[in-house]
């Protein structure tokens, strides 16, 4: 029962976001994935709200802040960066600045893909903004926010 009642509220916000700025879809569709994220590793409600929060937050920041630009800047690092050096760069069209510091590559051991944490921060509007992310490689070689 607690399954399918998650599965019914994903729906409902996914559901919600195709209404939303790309900033509030990135916040909805990162907190739900934190949430089960955080439910799987935790177990409990505070891991499940702890994700959330953490996912609503990188969410927000993928969806709304990085453009296309800065997105590809962000593959670059996850496909290239050096495992804790910063890469920093400043999109040259909103003046966003941006550090990330790529982490060293791992294998999920549940989907057995390449995947890797990195720490980002933002300055956005004078306003820095520091997140944790993980991204797999797809069988593409693409990467993919977890």
């Amino acid at each position: 029962m607690k399954h399918l009642t998650a599965i019914i509220a994903l729906c409902f916000l996914f559901t919600l976001s195709s209404c939303a700025t790309k900033g509030q879809t990135g916040a909805v569709g990162g907190a739900a994935a934190g949430a089960l994220v955080g439910q799987a590793i935790g177990h409990s409600t505070s891991a499940t709200l702890i994700g959330a929060a953490v996912g609503t937050m990188l969410g927000y920041i993928v969806g709304n802040e990085m453009d296309k630009y800065d997105r590809q800047q962000l593959n670059h690092v996850y496909d290239r960066g050096v495992s804790n050096q910063p890469t920093s760069w400043i999109n040259p069209d909103t003046g966003h600045q941006y550090a990330v510091t790529p982490q060293p590559a791992f294998q999920d051991p549940s989907t057995q893909r390449i995947c890797r944490r990195a720490e980002i921060e933002a300055l956005i509007d004078g306003r820095v903004e520091r997140t944790y992310s993980t991204a797999c490689r797809n069988p593409d070689g693409s990467w993919e926010l977890q």
